[in-house]
C-alpha cells in the first residue's frame, strides 16, 4: 500500500533553516509528481511546493519563493524540502503528498519557528 513518511520536523528559530524528507514506498515513485503542503494552527491548508517525476520544473508558493526549494532522489525514493530563512508564520505541520491529484498523504512533520 501507499506510504508517505515524512520527516526532519522539529524547532528552528527564526531566519534558520530545516530540511525536510518525505520516504515513500509501495507505488512507482519515480512516475509521479510529488508536492508538499502545510496547515498552521487553526487555519486551512496550504500547498507549499511541487515536482515533477524527472525533478524538473520545481513551483512553489509565493509565500516561500526564494526561501524553500524542493529536491528529489528517485534511487531512494524519497522527496525534500530544504527551508532556509525561516519565519515564525512557516510554523505548520507539514506533509508530502503524492501525484496532481493529491490521493494520498502523509501523517505530516511538526516544524515551529520561534526564538
Amino acid at each position: 500500500q501507499v506510504q508517505l513518511m515524512e520527516s526532519g520536523g522539529g524547532l528552528a528559530p527564526p531566519g534558520g533553516s530545516l530540511r525536510l524528507s518525505c520516504a515513500a514506498s509501495g507505488f512507482t515513485f519515480s512516475s509521479y509528481y510529488m508536492s508538499w503542503a502545510r496547515q498552521a494552527p487553526g487555519k486551512g491548508l496550504e500547498w507549499v511546493s511541487g515536482l515533477y517525476s524527472d525533478g524538473s520544473d520545481p513551483s512553489y508558493a509565493d509565500s516561500v519563493k526564494g526561501r524553500f526549494t524542493i529536491s528529489r532522489d528517485n534511487a531512494k525514493n524519497t522527496v525534500y524540502l530544504q527551508m532556509n530563512q525561516l519565519k515564525p508564520e512557516d510554523t505548520a505541520t507539514y506533509y508530502c503528498t503524492k501525484g496532481t491529484s493529491m490521493d494520498y498523504w502523509g501523517k505530516g512533520a511538526l516544524v515551529t519557528v520561534s526564538s
